[in-house]
């Protein structure tokens, strides 16, 4: 949000605001915006390695440094779209369960009141995308389908004494939604057996993507027509993303990816999305700058016909 500032000291040269892309006043005001950014630093349920909770943060201040012309539709696309960055939404401490009811009911007030802008949620760990998930479901008759870019298929029934651990996001949402995972490749053999047994949940497997680009094709054939996006950073092989909990090699890499979100946003309705697992390591600021353009491109998806309509 830009500073409010005492009479007499605008025009100065004040840093950028803390804005998504550092965005000024005008682009980023929440009447004209036509997204929305939720900043969910949450961490409860990490199994091995911290730091989601500092995601969105991390997120935040790179993207400030992020050039806004973007090539592929010829034009600074964030002044186009108007990108409204709300504060970070905190959450009870109480443990992983009241956490996830207050984000479920927080979310559902946030999505109403943005109306028909594209909300896009950062996280954070994992957790936080079943909430959102279900709350997007109850706005919508259509059954959604989510897709699950992520190198964990995270159908536990619960992980480390909890339902609602970030192992068990995908799970939480079966009953509503059919799940299509994309980059899979570290799964139980109780995730197995319930991805054979269930009609609503597919994987496609990372090392199918190395071959040629036909898995495109059978992940966007196994979406319905509304689609929820939920991103885990840990898609990525960790040679680009290592600031990450739980980190599998042999991931997906940048343009096959942006290849694929393209034809998903210009084929199927995406009625929002989010960003998580992103644990910023100190020092190392390529993955946040990753992270930080993957949310501007998923942006400039949304809102491609409209930006190449001129």
């Amino acid at each position: 949000m830009s500073p409010v500032l005492p009479p007499g000291l605008d025009g100065l040269t004040w840093e950028l605001p803390h804005t998504f892309l550092g965005l000024d006043e005008a682009a980023s005001d929440f009447a004209s915006a036509k997204a929305v950014l939720l900043p969910v630093p949450y961490e409860s349920t990490t199994s091995y390695g911290g730091g989601a909770r500092e995601g969105p943060r991390a997120i935040l201040e790179a993207s400030r440094y992020i050039e806004l012309y973007d090539q592929e539709v010829d034009c600074e696309a964030a002044t186009r779209i108007g990108i409204h960055t709300l504060p970070a939404l905190e959450l009870t401490r109480a443990g992983a369960t009241p956490a996830m009811e207050e984000l479920r009911s927080a979310y559902s007030r946030v999505a109403e009141t943005c109306g028909d802008r594209f909300l896009l949620m950062l996280g954070g760990e994992h957790s936080v995308s079943s909430p959102a998930i279900l709350a997007q479901a109850d706005r919508h008759a259509e059954r959604l389908t989510v897709l699950q870019l992520d190198a964990h298929a995270d159908l536990r029934a619960e992980y480390e004494g909890t339902p609602n651990s970030h192992a068990s996001a995908m799970a939480r949402v079966l009953d509503r939604a059919d799940v299509v995972g994309v980059g899979i490749r570290a799964v139980s053999a109780e995730e197995m057996e319930l991805t054979r047994a269930s009609a609503a949940s597919s994987l496609i497997w990372a090392d199918e993507m190395w071959r040629d680009d036909a898995w495109m094709d059978r992940a966007l054939e196994a979406l319905g027509p509304k689609v929820y996006l939920t991103f885990d950073v840990d898609y990525f092989d960790p040679s680009l993303v290592p600031s990450t909990g739980t980190p599998e090699p042999g991931g997906p890499g940048w343009y096959r990816t942006l290849e694929f979100l393209k034809r998903v946003f210009r084929e199927r309705e995406v009625v929002a999305a989010d960003v998580v697992e992103l644990a910023p390591v100190p020092g190392l600021h390529a993955p946040d700058f990753l992270v930080a353009k993957l949310v501007y491109k998923l942006l400039v998806y949304r809102f491609q016909e409209m930006l190449a309509g001129g």
